[in-house]
């Protein structure tokens, strides 16, 4: 067993091999105070023929037992599809995992993360980042690294490492950074409304703050490590490359430049087809390997294009952002929607808004947490002209929806100050680069339109990176053929004031600061252009919301007569709000929240609630019920739920021998309230209000 430790944010951090999951190609079992978490990493060790991708799947799972509970599931058990935590989290192991394996390493390889013990304050999913490439790296799965990953927070003006979750409460900012000795290989994050400068300091902090978890996986790899599997180089037949460039690489030059997508993808494997067809008896069986070469052949010439020529495929300059349209209004009866359009990438964005009782309910490893904002992305196939089965949303839906979620929750009001659920549904219908972020700007425009008092507009672009030596170009507003070629991918969502949501994913062996300070510049000046766009169409929230919006009314009673409102089990706010057709939620205050569909709903609901939960006040008439009669006396209600006596003296003007002479229970009668003790004992008369109708006769 080898160990090694360091500490984070003075909390210690330990990596450990050689002990547990022996049977695996490499495992660690990592532990950052009391959290807890084994990564191991398997591969099948041979070649997987027929592909042309790197074959890797990253999982990540919560176990309950980690924090002691047990899942709420009808199995009570750890099944079915993973959370959206975890989700994320497996794509935030992946992403800077990934360009670290060799060119054509083709073996099937598995990394598995299991939280193991939990400590609520301590979140395992940058433990698990570092883990996954501890395991790699004393494995003898080939890998170039090792990398790590680490938390920025920021509390009191003070950058710091990994902030507990009380730290993260108080923090204006949550990025994650992972990096390598040398470079920054991956960012996720989200911040306060922060501008470029300190969001840029905070992601160099990261890097600082992460080597000590570089150093002990050095160590590691130094006592434990195991010799490397070797993989067959890539081996490039230079007569056959010559051969695809010859019939492809003049047409491939021209096509390359064509602006439209669809009709340059339509070209491209025309091109492609007819180089297959031309080289099939020449080079039998071997169709992967020219579609492979021609591939190549293309990215090639889309970067010679861009370093050399300084020219994009549609002709744009490298901080150019394509053609805006944009629309608000669009669907007549959703209770706000907004079309979307930049250049070839286009979203459909609606808001919905909803009751206390919609908010999403999240069972987490330290119990049930409640969501008033929530986004979904969609990406269905025919945004990109493809037939695919639908299935639900893939990793990436979730990934690239959590994105959107967080660079628009910065500016959504709290749930105390308005209290609808919020629902943000992004169709997306055509996808030409960064549909994300075309979700963020049509998000903003759907909730403005809603009426939702947003405190700020936002939007996003996805920048690009060509790097060629220590030269390096940024594109704006990148092409999903610029970000499949290039060697950056790197969304930047913010307000005009700063940054609330960035993601950068890097191709290559990373990227240093000068590259991320001039790609954070150049957003910003995208991002202002588009917010100038949408500002044409709506510069701030309706004043009014949609008409068909669920209208909330709050009223306040008297936190005793909750159990009236509520009846026995229920009964009483089933009936009433089935026969209102509204949704109520009564808060421990007192505090009653209406959700009705329009305000003629809303007046009758309240109506009923008051009656429901009214208090007698001392001098009012009420028409009451008799419910119950004794010697002395008559037991009147007067309000549901509410009753009082009138006392045998108090029946008529006349003397009375027996109540029965006067009243029958079941009959109807006026009552004056003459007095409420102390014990909320409730006085009337029958009398007072006789002698008052007889004064008004004379």
């Amino acid at each position: 067993m080898i160990k090694q430790e360091t500490r984070i944010n003075d909390i210690p951090f330990r990596l450990e091999t050689g002990r547990v999951a022996k049977q695996a190609n490499g495992s660690v079992l990592a532990s950052y105070g009391d959290t807890v978490v084994l990564v191991t990493a398997v591969t099948s060790g041979q070649v997987r023929e027929g592909i042309d991708f790197l074959p890797l799947l990253v999982e990540y799972k919560e176990m309950y037992y980690a924090a002691g509970r047990i899942p709420g599931s009808y199995f009570r058990r750890e099944i079915g599809r993973p959370t959206e935590k975890e989700t994320t989290t497996s794509r935030f192991i992946d992403r800077p995992l990934r360009p670290r394996f060799p060119a054509g390493y083709r073996f099937d390889t598995q990394i598995i993360a299991t939280v193991l013990s939990v400590d609520p304050e301590l979140d395992p999913d940058v433990v698990a980042i570092t883990a996954a490439s501890a395991a790699l790296t004393v494995s003898d799965i080939p890998f170039d690294g090792p990398i790590a990953g680490i938390r920025v927070g920021r509390v009191d003006g003070r950058f710091v490492a990994n902030p507990s979750a009380s730290q993260l409460a108080r923090s204006d900012m949550n990025i994650i950074v992972a990096g390598s000795r040398d470079a920054i290989v991956m960012v996720e994050g989200g911040a306060a409304v922060l501008p470029e400068r300190d969001v840029q300091a905070a992601i160099t902090f990261g890097h600082q703050a992460l080597q000590p978890l570089l150093d002990m996986q050095d160590a590691l790899r130094e006592q434990a490590g195991r010799p490397k599997l070797s993989v067959p180089e890539p081996v490039v037949d230079e007569e056959l490359a010559a051969k695809v460039r010859e019939l492809a690489e003049a047409e491939l030059r021209s096509l390359v430049q064509v602006a439209d997508k669809m009709a340059r993808g339509e070209a491209k494997q025309r091109l492609k087809a007819d180089v297959l067809e031309r080289l099939q008896e020449a080079y039998p069986d071997r169709e992967r390997e020219i579609s492979g070469l021609f591939k190549d052949l293309e990215k090639e010439i889309m970067r010679d294009l861009i370093v050399r020529e300084k020219r994009r495929i549609d002709g744009r300059s490298f901080t150019e952002v394509r053609p805006i349209t944009c629309s608000v209004g669009e669907l007549p009866r959703t209770h706000g929607s907004a079309l979307f359009t930049r250049g070839e990438t286009q979203a459909m964005v609606v808001a919905t808004l909803g009751s206390a009782e919609d908010e999403q309910r999240i069972e987490t490893l330290s119990g049930q947490a409640f969501k008033h904002f929530m986004l979904h992305y969609n990406f269905p196939p025919y945004c990109v002209g493809e037939v695919r089965p639908m299935r639900g949303p893939s990793r990436r839906d979730i990934g690239h929806g959590a994105l959107a979620e967080r660079a628009l929750s910065a500016v959504v009001p709290p749930a105390d100050e308005f209290q609808y659920t919020i629902r943000i549904v992004s169709e997306v219908l055509e996808s030409n680069g960064s549909s994300s972020m075309a979700t963020v700007c049509g998000g903003t425009l759907a909730m403005m339109d809603a009426g939702i008092p947003i405190r700020d507009m936002v939007a996003g672009v996805a920048m690009g990176l060509i790097k060629e030596g220590d030269d390096f170009i940024i594109l704006t507003d990148i092409l999903g053929d610029e970000d499949h070629l290039g060697d950056m991918d790197f969304k930047v969502a913010g307000t005009r004031e700063g940054i609330t949501a960035l993601q950068m994913d890097i191709k290559v062996s990373g990227i240093d600061e000068a590259v991320l300070e001039k790609a954070l510049a150049q957003a910003r000046e995208a991002r202002l252009h588009i917010l100038d766009k949408m500002a044409a169409v709506i510069d701030k929230p309706r004043a009014q919301l949609s008409e068909y919006a669920p209208k909330i009314t709050t009223i306040q009673i008297n936190p005793d007569r909750i159990r009236d409102l509520i009846g026995p089990g229920g009964k009483t706010i089933r009936a009433l709000t089935a026969e209102c057709g509204v949704k109520i939620d009564v808060e421990d205050s007192g505090q009653v929240n209406i959700f009705a569909p329009n305000g003629e709903v809303a007046r009758r609901a309240v109506e009923r609630v008051k009656e429901l939960t009214a208090e007698a006040e001392v001098g009012r008439v009420y028409t009451g019920t008799v419910k119950k009669i004794m010697d002395f006396g008559a037991f009147v209600e007067i309000l549901p739920g509410t009753d009082g006596l009138v006392h045998i003296s108090q029946l008529a003007r006349e003397r009375v021998n027996a109540v029965s002479d006067v009243l029958k229970e079941g009959d109807t009668v006026e009552v004056k309230v003459l007095e409420i003790d102390k014990q909320g004992r409730i006085r009337l008369s029958r009398k007072a209000v006789l002698e008052e109708k007889g004064k008004g006769r004379r």
